[in-house]
């Protein structure tokens, strides 16, 4: 009987799939290879590489794509975990306390969110009357690097936060209480215990953060300026400004690539790290 009801269950989320996922898929990889008339070429990545120039240009964009991402999936691992490690270890009423604190700036729409760090950053924001308030001399914040990581990290944090959370909740305190039986300390329970077992939350979280920095285009147009050029900005540039789809396709058929690589690289290192987990 559940043999029988399980494709009727599954269905909604297959089509889901089906149409929101490898259909949009299909279509970059079909626009990716074809020219403006529908027929197979690949001139559009050869066009991509064809001087030193442009795979310098090309080279430039991803690398600093990559190079933002991972500043802010770092900064964000950074803050996430010791904000998981201390909600999983609080009371019920503190952890609903510090949820809400972190899923309410989720409620918020995001380019709201993204456009009022103008407000702050601002060569006459918030920050910088307050520095003229303290006769400090003002400090330029917005339409810099480290604009657009801020507005990365303030943006994808709780996507961190979450995920480390829910599997540090998971964790036997029989685990703990059994390292420290065997001589471990608060550190080494921490580093032994806790972290390995946390790993496919950091994963997840890692992954959840990353993909979306890497792509991003609103954050960095807001807070970067035109100074700022991602790969998420060029795709951008060729669909909505160039409406060149068969190039922005390309470019995000490439930008798929490196964030499968990247994944996969992540997982081996994260798959071989959880070995030995429990050795004190």
């Amino acid at each position: 009987m559940k043999k029988r009801s399980s494709p009727l269950l599954n269905a909604p989320y297959m089509l889901w799939c089906l149409l929101f996922v490898l259909v949009p898929m299909g279509m970059v990889v079909f626009y990716a290879f074809s020219d403006r008339q529908g027929g197979f070429t690949l001139e559009i990545f050869r066009a991509l590489t064809a001087t030193a120039e442009k795979r310098a240009s090309l080279a430039h964009v991803f690398g600093y794509s990559m190079l933002y991402a991972l500043a802010a999936t770092a900064i964000c691992l950074l803050l996430a975990y010791p904000l998981a490690y201390f909600m999983a270890h609080s009371g019920r009423s503190a952890q609903r306390n510090l949820m809400l604190l972190i899923m309410v700036p989720m409620w918020m729409n995001f380019l709201i969110c993204t456009y009022s760090w103008r407000t702050i950053l601002n060569d006459n924001g918030v920050i910088n009357s307050l520095l003229g308030w303290l006769h400090l001399p003002a400090v330029r914040m917005l339409f810099t690097p480290g604009a657009v990581i801020l507005g990365m990290v303030y943006n994808f944090l709780p996507y961190m936060a979450l995920p480390i959370f829910t599997v540090m909740q998971k964790l036997s305190p029989s685990l703990v209480e059994a390292a420290q039986d065997l001589g471990a300390t608060g550190f080494g329970v921490l580093r032994k215990v806790t972290l390995p077992m946390s790993l496919p939350g950091i994963a997840s979280g890692i992954t959840m953060v990353f993909v979306p920095s890497v792509s991003t285009f609103y954050i960095s147009q807001k807070l970067g300026g035109s100074k700022t050029m991602l790969i998420g900005d060029l795709i951008e540039m060729q669909f909505l400004t160039a409406y060149d789809y068969n190039t922005g396709a390309a470019l995000s058929l490439i930008l798929m690539l490196l964030i499968v690589l990247c994944m996969m690289v992540m997982k081996r290192f994260s798959d071989g790290s959880e070995e030995g987990a429990f050795v004190v």
